[in-house]
């Protein structure tokens, strides 16, 4: 049966968890809502639908962009995808309670204007199970600090893709320790012009070389202090 031929709601629901996984590799947004709307008619829970078929699909996307196989086109348009089964599922998500990766403030530091590489971790980290709350571009440290502590998030996230903007992302380190609660927050920093030595030289929790790692890591730091609670 060709790809044309294929109607979603004759599918089985292993099938369609399989399926939906294809479709959001391939960026078909419509598609995933329709498959998204099936599952809740056959009584999935909205955290089922997030864990089993979209968090499960963009971790295959996430770990071929890793390893060089698919690029940022493809991944933004399965980001896409994955948005609208989200637009979908969060409400219910939020009125079930159900469970969270964990909470993220990310943006663009102060000085800088460039977006593309924040937006996709963002996308990522959302497709990954995390909420996300996006500041943009040109943040400013007190915009960053009252927002995480505001809305209770777990994670900072600093973007930077000019030399002259990178030092910031050290401004926003020191008022968090002037507040004292630097050790509140999982610190996470990257762009084009960083590396590991510049992370660990102002004090970020780690520097992150792409989307996939950061959603890696976000994990992994965010499992760690889980444990030690």
């Amino acid at each position: 049966m060709s790809e044309d031929d294929l109607i979603l709601a004759e599918l089985n629901d292993s099938e369609l968890t399989e399926q939906m996984m294809d479709d959001l590799y391939d960026g078909l947004k419509d598609e995933i809502e329709e498959a998204v709307r099936i599952l809740l008619e056959r009584n999935w829970t909205p955290y089922d639908i997030l864990t089993k078929s979209l968090v499960a699909g963009m971790q295959i996307v996430g770990d071929d962009f890793r390893d060089g196989i698919l690029f940022v086109p493809e991944v933004l348009r399965a980001a896409q995808a994955m948005k609208g089964g989200m637009a979908i599922l969060k409400p219910l998500l939020i009125e079930t309670g159900a469970p969270k990766m964990g909470k993220m403030v990310i943006g663009t530091v102060k000085g800088d204007i460039h977006d593309i590489g924040k937006n996709l971790v963002a996308m990522m980290m959302e497709g990954a199970g995390f909420e996300i709350i996006d500041l943009g571009i040109n943040t400013e440290a007190d915009e960053y600090i009252d927002t995480a502590e505001r809305e209770g998030a777990d994670i900072i996230g600093m973007s930077a893709l000019l030399t002259t903007t990178m030092p910031y992302m050290k401004t926003v380190i020191e008022k968090l320790k002037e507040r004292d609660i630097r050790d509140k927050y999982i610190v996470l920093c990257g762009g084009a012009p960083l590396n590991e030595e510049f992370g660990k030289a102002i004090g970020a929790d780690a520097y992150c070389d792409d989307a996939a790692i950061a959603v890696e890591t976000a994990k992994k730091l965010v499992a760690a202090r889980q444990e030690n609670a």
